[in-house]
């Protein structure tokens, strides 16, 4: 009877250790397809036109390895209006539609990666509303992060910027939509 106790009770120790294998498993499969939902907030680099900026960040990530991940990114970036030299700047705001590219050297830990693709600048069609200059429509979006990962949170530090050229200056006033900030996104499992 003893030894059939000690089989039993081996015999439940495997079980439980194979089956709590198969859910750690199941759940780094679920983990593969993710929704990422997050805020950012920053200050306008160099801020001659803008001020600061706050967001809302949504991308869609595949991990094609543990360690890395593709996807999609889009979302909303407002951008305050700063006056300068008499210049009356309008805000802005930027719509991104990027490709998505993540390095996770371990499951939790220090990431890094970026966006790329464009950005749709949105808002008043005139940089300033003393002066007769159009705003740009978009241009070259990038927004690379540093940051700390695990399961559900990415935190991270950001520079976002949009190259939109000469197009959009007034007599020495650059035209600028560029910022370093800080956010967060919460990662949504998609299924297996």
């Amino acid at each position: 009877m003893k030894k059939f106790r000690q089989a039993a009770l081996i015999a439940g120790v495997l079980t439980a250790g194979l089956m709590s294998a198969q859910s750690t498993n199941t759940a780094e499969k679920s983990m593969r397809n993710t929704l990422k939902v997050g805020l950012n907030a920053g200050i306008a680099v160099p801020n001659e036109n803008l001020s600061a900026s706050v967001g809302a960040d949504v991308a869609y990530q595949y991990l094609v390895t543990p360690s890395f991940g593709l996807g999609i990114a889009s979302g909303y970036t407002q951008y305050f209006k700063k006056n300068n030299d008499g210049l009356k700047n309008n805000s802005v705001g930027v719509i991104p539609a990027a490709a998505l590219l993540r390095f996770y050297p371990q499951k939790t830990g220090f990431y890094f990666g970026s966006d790329v693709g464009y950005g749709f600048l949105t808002g008043n069609d005139k940089v300033a509303s003393n002066a007769d200059v159009k705003r740009p429509d978009g241009g070259f979006y990038i927004k690379p992060q540093v940051g700390f990962h695990n399961r559900d949170w990415n935190f991270f530090v950001q520079y976002q910027k949009v190259f939109v050229g000469s197009r959009g200056d007034i007599a020495n006033q650059k035209y600028n939509v560029g910022n370093i900030g800080v956010g967060a996104t919460y990662n949504i499992a998609l299924g297996k």
